[in-house]
């Protein structure tokens, strides 16, 4: 005992003074906060820490590796004899077969131009140049997984940028188009140069997206904003045939974009083709977040957000079980949802859908490489000083895992052939970007990409641990073949940590415009098969083997399987929102959170 215990009532003693020396940590902690902000502004995000840590950690090993070493520069001297013999017969008439050949999806070298001498004697310089400097990433004895992958990807944008298709004076399709157009091109470059210099100083979207607006060209399949708080708001659709499926289907997209990306123009609208199919079908429209929302959390976009849209469903449709569906990140928190229901006994869902959802991060794809701990704290002290994680630096990411596509090829072709691509509404949308609470994002990259938490077994909510084991639901899940957000192999992974029918489908396409798939566009194909709860578990390459391959849009079987799901039959309509219940219908659709810039 160190003292008697104080009377019931009496007064808690005074606090002792705070010392100055107790002062002095939290004041230069701020300092040191506020200088990495200002860095991190400059750097646009990238820790240097994070970067450099990488390279001296693969020049160390190199140093140390003389056998390593050796190998490259003996690979080095035999591909220059190969390429000096090459070279001898690529001055001829008939050009040889190449040395190398690009990468799949790699179209820099592919026009006619680049195929005779000289242009392709230079292309396949870059291209045995750049096999090389990949090489000395791989195998270095020492050199942790994570610093090759990372030191790799540094390698693979530095060549980047020297290719000889990023440079007018060595690229024939421009030096052609320049003499052709008697430097007109240049000169359009230039005044496109300009205009987009002036959006972005004005805060303006690219050119071509306002033949793109929600509630006019897109985002306009009818409907009503039924339920709404101050984190999102609920979109019940006007159904369009006279009986519909009894189980309605709500909808949880990403909220690092508008969920509009799923009600694109009414050709491209998944939302228009599932009303069509006799779906009752909700969306839930995020609020784009701003410094205000700084202290949002990961568990608030489940509670106030899934759970909140779930329990207006139920009002507006009792005593039906409810088909959950989530994009991306909407369909990581959906998952967690539904492993917080099944833990806690809510038996309210029919089934639940992931599209280019991640529930394991161990595989997450380049965008993580350099999320560690270093990056993390250099994140957090940005989005400290401005309370969000601005657009810009999410977009930059996303460029980043195609620079040859995204950034270099564009720079080409706006700023040197002078052209424009014309603005589908699938571009504008992806222009229409939002921003990311400061909380919620530092909690998604450290419990999820960093810890890994949601399958190891350590992701709590409420205190108390949850399991996707636990989900007694069907699951279909896609993956697309093209993804560099969410790669197909690591979204494969929920069967891995299921106890449940998982139908999962590999479609064509990338993130979103494999996502985007309607049945009336021609080129579409999809792998789709069924791993039952008993059967033994699959790896994504042999289930791709397996998996039979389909022609067409992945669409009508995703609708096939609700169907299946379900199983209560057709019924009448609901009404628009539950009245009676305290949810009147509040605004037409798109609604307003949509429309936040």
């Amino acid at each position: 005992m160190t003292g008697t215990p104080p009377k019931r009532g009496a007064l808690p003693p005074p606090a002792a003074p705070e010392t100055a020396e107790a002062r002095l940590g939290p004041t230069f902690h701020t300092f040191d906060r506020a200088l990495r902000a200002a860095e991190a502004r400059i750097t646009q995000g990238m820790s240097p820490t994070a970067i450099s840590g990488a390279l001296l950690d693969w020049a160390v090993h190199i140093a140390r590796a003389p056998g390593k070493r050796m190998e490259l520069g003996a690979r080095a001297w035999i591909q220059g004899l190969r390429y000096l013999l090459w070279l001898r017969h690529a001055m001829g008439s008939k050009a040889p077969p190449p040395l190398v050949a690009p990468t799949n999806g790699d179209t820099r070298f592919t026009g006619p131009a680049w195929q005779a001498f000289p242009f392709n004697a230079m292309a396949q310089a870059h291209l045995l140049a750049e096999a090389w400097w990949l090489e000395a990433t791989r195998g270095v004895p020492g050199l942790s997984r994570r610093h090759a992958q990372q030191v790799a990807f540094m390698m693979r944008q530095a060549t980047d940028v020297l290719a000889p298709s990023n440079l007018p004076w060595l690229n024939p399709t421009i030096a052609q188009r320049t003499l052709a157009d008697r430097g007109m091109n240049l000169v359009r470059g230039a005044e496109n140069a300009l205009d987009d210099l002036e959006r972005t100083l004005a805060g303006a979207p690219p050119e071509g997206t306002e033949a793109f607006r929600p509630g006019q060209e897109v985002a306009v399949t009818p409907g009503r904003v039924v339920f709404r708080n101050e984190l999102m708001e609920l979109i019940q659709y006007a159904p369009t045939t006279a009986q519909v499926h009894a189980e309605p289907v709500l909808i949880v997209p990403a909220w690092i974009m508008k969920y509009y990306v799923l009600d694109l123009s009414p050709e491209n609208s998944l939302v228009r083709w599932l009303v069509a199919q006799g779906f009752t079908v909700f969306m839930v429209s995020w609020k784009n977040p701003d410094a205000r929302d700084r202290e949002t959390g990961l568990d608030d976009y489940r509670r106030r957000g899934v759970m909140a849209a779930l329990d207006a469903v139920s009002a507006i449709v009792p005593d039906r079980r409810i088909h959950a569906c989530g994009y991306c990140l909407g369909g990581t928190i959906l998952a967690i949802a539904a492993a917080t229901m099944a833990r806690d006994a809510d038996a309210r869902l029919a089934s639940m859908t992931l599209l280019a959802a991640q529930t394991d991060f161990a595989e997450a794809g380049e965008l993580m490489l350099f999320v560690d701990e270093s990056q993390l704290a250099f994140l957090e002290d940005m989005m400290w000083d401005r309370g969000y994680l601005d657009t810009h630096q999410m977009s930059g990411a996303f460029q980043a895992l195609r620079s040859n596509d995204l950034v270099w090829s564009r720079l080409i072709r706006d700023y040197v052939l002078g052209e424009r691509n014309a603005v589908t509404d699938l571009l504008a949308w992806n222009s229409d970007q939002t921003r990311m609470p400061a909380r919620m994002h530092g909690e998604y990259l450290r419990g999820l990409f960093l810890e890994n938490r949601l399958t190891a077994g350590r992701y709590a909510v409420e205190g108390r641990v949850i399991a996707l084991s636990d989900i007694g639901v069907p699951i279909f899940a896609v993956g697309t073949l093209k993804d560099h957000i969410a790669p197909w192999r690591s979204v494969y992974k929920v069967s891995l940590f299921s106890d449940t029918d998982v139908t999962f489908v590999l479609t064509s396409g990338g993130h979103n415009a494999g996502i985007v798939s309607p049945p009336e566009k021609d080129g579409r194909h999809f792998r789709i098969m069924t791993r039952r709860h008993d059967d033994t578990y699959l790896d994504p390459d042999s289930w791709a083997a397996q998996a039979p391959d389909r022609e067409g849009s992945w669409w009508p079987a995703w609708a096939e399987w609700l169907a299946g799901a379900g199983g209560t039959g057709m019924v009448p309509p609901p009404e628009m929102g539950a009245p009676a219940r305290g949810l009147p219908p509040i605004e037409d659709a798109p609604g307003t959170y949509v429309l936040m810039k």
